[in-house]
């Protein structure tokens, strides 16, 4: 049963996320110039613009409400937008948790700049593949997983792409 839940939950009917690979398909192969996507986060061309919208949604909920909370897991965090928003984050009072296998060039723990964030590296034998992306949203939580790390080459100038998972039972695993 198991090894069939995985199986069967590996792929969406989500017709919108559908759509958005068609498009982003299409795009690729030059039979269109799409640049907005219904669900999808693509790089070039818009998911750094969302990550970073969706970083400073948290800083709203966490004044208006608290329990800001961010939780990424990549193999870099290089971007100096990114990281200027997640220490923005950390200045309002976002808890941030990262899990940053290679490089990082944000400081954490830095006194009233960096003091709500928490880096982890771990390194293995083999290098990670998930990058998954965790936004509290007043306890609404909005979760991405894909192929983008923080970086500019990965936001600014490959293909990259993040997909949500909405189903609460997948997003508790």
């Amino acid at each position: 049963v198991g090894s069939e839940m995985c199986i069967r939950d590996s792929f969406t009917s989500d017709p919108e996320i559908a759509d958005d690979v068609s498009d982003l398909f299409n795009a690729l192969t030059g039979y269109s110039r799409q640049r907005k996507y219904n669900k999808l986060l693509v790089a070039p061309g818009g998911m750094k613009e969302a990550l970073l919208e969706k970083i400073h949604r948290e800083i709203a909920h966490h004044r208006r409400e608290g329990g800001g909370r961010l939780v990424f897991k990549m193999n870099s965090l290089v971007d100096k937008a990114c990281i200027r928003a997640l220490y923005q984050a950390s200045q309002a009072g976002v808890e941030i948790d990262l899990q940053v296998r290679g490089i990082c060039c944000l400081r954490p723990g830095v006194p009233r700049v960096s003091e709500n964030i928490r880096v982890l590296s771990i390194v293995g034998r083999f290098l990670e593949h998930s990058r998954i992306y965790y936004f509290h949203n007043k306890g609404e939580s909005d979760l991405y997983v894909g192929s983008a790390d923080l970086m500019p080459r990965n936001i600014d100038r490959r293909v990259e792409v993040l997909f949500p998972i909405e189903s609460p039972e997948l997003q508790k695993d």
